[in-house]
């Protein structure tokens, strides 16, 4: 059950981060999750959205590129050595991780985690049957 993350391409110049999140937050669309990369002109923001479509159609709107791509969610125990176990169940089932970004959840004692793979259900599989709950 992969959850949609939004990957967008935001201009790297002051203002325009402030700019998408207020427009965002005025149409009541609530970020859940938050990762940006940046390169000398334009940095990747990764999202997780409370309303994908309402969203996409937003940064359209205001000129970004923007996709929807399904990624991975994954609940983990907040403690040592948990990530490592999550990414050595999918590296013995030969899936690779192309990237991730983790949050702390509400839940005290609870990490989530977002990863991109190229094959969703695979890695789903993997992780419920190395006992990871899936999010």
């Amino acid at each position: 059950m992969a959850i949609q993350q939004l990957t967008a391409f935001v201009e790297n110049r002051r203002g325009r981060l402030v700019e998408l999140t207020r427009l965002l937050a005025a149409a009541g669309v609530d970020l859940r999750a938050l990762s940006i990369a940046d390169t000398q002109e334009f940095g990747i923001l990764r999202a997780i959205v409370s309303d994908t479509p309402k969203a996409m159609d937003i940064l359209r709107r205001s000129g970004v590129l923007v996709k929807s791509t399904p990624v991975v969610g994954v609940r983990l125990t907040d403690r040592p050595g948990e990530l490592s176990l999550a990414l050595a169940a999918l590296d013995e089932a030969g899936i690779n991780v192309e990237y991730l970004y983790a949050f702390l959840a509400v839940t005290p004692g609870v990490a989530d985690l977002v990863l991109r793979v190229q094959d969703n259900d695979a890695a789903e599989r993997v992780l419920r049957e190395a006992g990871f709950e899936i999010i």
